[in-house]
C-alpha cells in the first residue's frame, strides 16, 4: 500500500491524537479502503437477518391469536405451517448471518493487512530524527499489538455492532406497529441510559488511549531487558531490572483497571434497565392491553420484541468496552501514519554513475527535532576513490554526518552532492545501489550467512556470495564456519562474535558493489586476531570505491588519504594524517592520547 498516496487523499488537518471516534473512523476508512469493500453487502445481509428475527415474533402472535385462541379454536394445520415457516426462517437467518460475517471478516482482515504493511513501511521511511524522538517499543506496538487489537475487534465486534443496530431499529419499528403506547414506555425507560452511555464512552476512550501508551512503554521496557539479559546477569542487575519491569507492569495494570471501571459500572445499569423495561411492559400490557385493543398473542409477541430489543442493547454494552480500546489502538496507528516524511524521494529522480563517487558538502547544518544543533556549517570536498577517515570525540557529530551522506536524513540547511548531483534529487533505487552503510553492530537477520550476504543485491546467487568472500580474502574463514554459507547466525547474529558479524556485513556490502561505502566504526569492539582479518577485508572492500570510515582507533586514520576531524558538531581540521600530526591541532592531541593509551595497554 502506498502511504504517500494515502497522505495525499486523507485530510490531515484534524489532530488524530485528540480526535473523536467519528473522526477516527473516517480517517481509518479513508486510510484503509479495503475496510469499506463489501460494506453495503454486509449491511444488506444484516438487515435481512434482522428482518428474519422480527418475523418470528409475528408468527408467534399469529399462532396464538389465530391458531390457538382464535374464533375457530385450535387449528393444528395452521399452527404446524406457521411453525415450519418459523423454522425455515431461522435456518435462512443462520445461513445469511454466516455469509455476512465471512464476507466482513475477509475484507476486514485484508484491510488490516494493508494497514499493518502501510504502518511498517511508513516507519521505515521516517528519518533518524523521528526515530531518535520515538521509543522503538512504541513503534513496534503500533504494527503489532495495536493492529492486533483491531484484528480482534473486526473479528466479532463489527458484526455485533452492525447486527445489533439493525435489529434495534427494526425491532422499534415492529413494536410501534403492535403498540405505540408500550413502545413509548420502553423508550422512556431507556432514555436516561443515552447520556449515561455518552459519559461512559468519553471516559473509556480516554482511559484506553492511556492504556495503549502504557502497553507501548511495557513493550519497550521488556524488549530492552530481554536484549540486555547478558549484561543484566553479568553485572547482577537483576533486582533493578525486575523493579523496572514491575513498575511498567503496575502502570499498565492500573491503566487497565481504570478502563475496566467504566465497563463495570455500565453493564449492571443496562441490565437493571432491561429488567425494568420487561416488567413494566408486562404489567402495563396486562392492565391496559384489552383497553388498547391488544390480544394475548400480540402481548406475547411484544414481550418477545422487547427481549429482541434488549439482547442487542446488552451486546452493544459488552462490545462497547472493546470498541473503546480499538478506537484508542486505531488512533495510535493513524497517528504514526500522520507523522510527516522528512526524506521525500524525488520522482523520477536523477541517476548516479557506476564506480567511485565524489562527495561535496556545502554549509551543512543539522539538528534533531528537539535539542541543540548537531552539525554546524560543514563544508568539504572529497574526490572520487578517496579513502576518508572521520575522527572526533564521542558526540562530535561524525556518525550523524555519515548518516546524512547515506540520506537517512536530510540536512536542516545546506547541500550534499554525490558526483555533482544533489543527493536529495537522486532516485531512491539509484542511491541505495550506489551508497551502502555498514553500521557499527554489523546487524544481521535471523537467517544463514549466505542469506544475509545475498541481501546485498537482489537476485544474487550462492556462487556470487562465495565470490564476495573470496575477493575479501575471507574464503578460509568461511570454511571454518560449522556449515559454511548455511551457518545459522541466530537472532541479530548472536551466534557469531562481534567481529564475525562485521565480516558478514562487509561481504554483504561488497556484493552490492557501491560507489560510496560508509563504515561506522567497523573495527570497534573486536579481538586483535579478528581485527587483523577485518583490516585485510577492509582494504579489499575499499579498493576501487570511495570509502568513508568513522574510527575511534586512529590506526584507521593513519591509512586514510583524507582525515576529517569533528569537534562539537564542526569540521575543525582536514588533511592527511601526517600533515595533521605536524600541525599540532586537535587531531594531534587525539593521536598523542591514543598512542599513550596504546603503549599503556601493552
Amino acid at each position: 500500500m502506498d502511504t504517500a498516496k494515502v497522505d495525499n487523499e486523507v485530510d490531515n488537518d484534524v489532530d488524530i491524537e485528540v480526535a473523536g471516534p467519528i473522526a477516527v473512523i473516517r480517517r481509518g476508512l479513508a486510510t484503509t479502503p479495503a475496510l469499506r469493500t463489501g460494506m453495503v453487502f454486509s449491511l444488506v445481509m444484516a438487515l435481512a437477518v434482522s428482518v428474519g428475527k422480527l418475523v418470528v415474533p409475528i408468527l408467534v402472535q399469529q399462532i396464538i391469536d389465530r391458531g390457538i385462541a382464535g374464533p375457530g379454536g385450535y387449528r393444528p394445520t395452521f399452527v404446524l405451517t406457521a411453525s415450519l415457516i418459523a423454522g425455515a426462517i431461522v435456518i435462512v437467518i443462520m445461513i445469511l448471518a454466516r455469509a455476512a460475517q465471512i464476507r466482513l471478516l475477509y475484507n476486514a482482515q485484508r484491510g488490516l493487512r494493508d494497514l499493518r504493511v502501510a504502518a511498517f513501511a511508513h516507519i521505515h521511511r521516517l528519518s533518524i530524527a523521528e526515530h531518535a524522538d520515538t521509543k522503538r517499543g512504541a513503534l513496534t506496538a503500533r504494527v503489532t499489538s495495536d493492529v492486533e487489537q483491531l484484528a480482534m475487534f473486526v473479528g466479532w465486534g463489527v458484526v455485533i455492532w452492525v447486527n445489533s443496530l439493525a435489529l434495534v431499529v427494526g425491532t422499534v419499528v415492529v413494536m410501534l406497529w403492535f403498540s405505540w403506547q408500550l413502545t413509548l414506555l420502553v423508550l422512556l425507560i431507556y432514555t436516561p441510559v443515552v447520556p449515561y452511555a455518552r459519559w461512559v464512552q468519553k471516559g473509556q476512550l480516554q482511559a484506553y488511549t492511556n492504556l495503549r501508551d502504557r502497553v507501548s512503554d511495557m513493550m519497550n521496557e521488556i524488549s530492552e531487558l530481554v536484549m540486555g539479559a547478558r549484561v543484566i546477569r553479568a553485572y547482577d542487575y537483576r533486582q533493578e531490572s525486575r523493579r523496572a519491569a514491575h513498575e511498567c507492569a503496575e502502570d499498565q495494570y492500573r491503566s487497565q483497571m481504570v478502563a475496566q471501571k467504566f465497563f463495570a459500572i455500565y453493564l449492571p445499569v443496562t441490565d437493571v434497565v432491561g429488567g425494568l423495561a420487561l416488567a413494566m411492559t408486562l404489567g402495563v400490557g396486562m392492565w391496559m392491553g384489552p383497553g388498547w385493543g391488544m390480544k394475548a398473542g400480540e402481548l406475547v409477541a411484544f414481550l418477545l420484541l422487547v427481549s429482541l430489543f434488549l439482547n442487542p442493547i446488552s451486546s452493544i454494552t459488552e462490545v462497547l468496552d472493546q470498541t473503546q480500546t480499538t478506537m484508542a489502538a486505531w488512533r495510535k496507528v493513524l497517528a504514526v501514519l500522520d507523522v510527516p516524511i522528512d526524506v521525500v524521494e524525488p520522482d523520477p529522480g536523477v541517476s548516479l554513475p557506476t564506480g567511485p563517487l565524489s562527495i561535496s558538502a556545502s554549509n551543512v547544518h543539522f539538528r534533531y527535532r528537539t535539542g541543540p544543533p548537531v552539525l554546524s556549517d560543514i563544508s568539504v570536498e572529497v574526490p572520487a576513490g578517496t579513502r576518508v577517515a572521520i575522527v572526533g570525540e564521542t558526540g562530535s557529530g561524525k556518525t550523524t554526518f555519515a548518516r546524512l551522506m547515506a540520506r537517512l536524513a536530510d540536512p536542516s540547511s545546506g547541500t550534499i552532492k554525490l558526483q555533482d548531483r544533489l543527493l536529495d534529487q537522486v532516485a531512491g533505487d539509484e542511491r541505495r545501489r550506489a551508497v551502502r552503510m555498514v553500521p557499527q553492530d554489523g546487524f544481521l537477520f535471523d537467517a544463514t550467512i549466505g542469506q544475509n550476504v545475498a541481501y546485498g543485491r537482489d537476485g544474487a546467487g550462492q556462487d556470487e556470495v562465495r565470490q564476495s568472500f573470496r575477493e575479501l580474502g575471507l574464503a578460509d574463514w568461511l570454511e571454518r564456519m560449522p556449515a559454511g554459507l548455511d551457518t545459522d547466525v541466530g537472532e541479530r547474529g548472536e551466534n557469531l562474535s562481534v567481529g564475525e558479524r562485521q565480516l558478514v556485513a562487509l561481504a554483504r556490502a561488497h556484493l552490492a558493489d557501491p560507489g560510496l561505502l560508509i563504515l561506522d566504526e567497523a573495527t570497534s569492539a573486536v579481538d586483535p586476531e579478528t581485527e587483523q582479518v577485518l583490516a585485510r577485508a577492509l582494504d579489499a572492500v575499499s579498493a576501487g570505491r570511495t570509502t568513508v570510515s568513522i574510527a575511534h582507533r586512529l590506526s584507521t586514520a593513519e591509512a586514510a588519504e583524507l582525515v576529517l576531524v569533528f569537534d562539537a558538531g564542526r569540521l575543525v581540521e582536514q588533511g592527511t594524517h601526517k600533515d595533521l600530526v605536524m600541525a599540532g591541532g586537535p587531531y594531534a592531541e587525539l593521536y598523542e592520547s591514543w598512542i599513550g593509551n596504546t603503549h599503556a595497554n601493552r
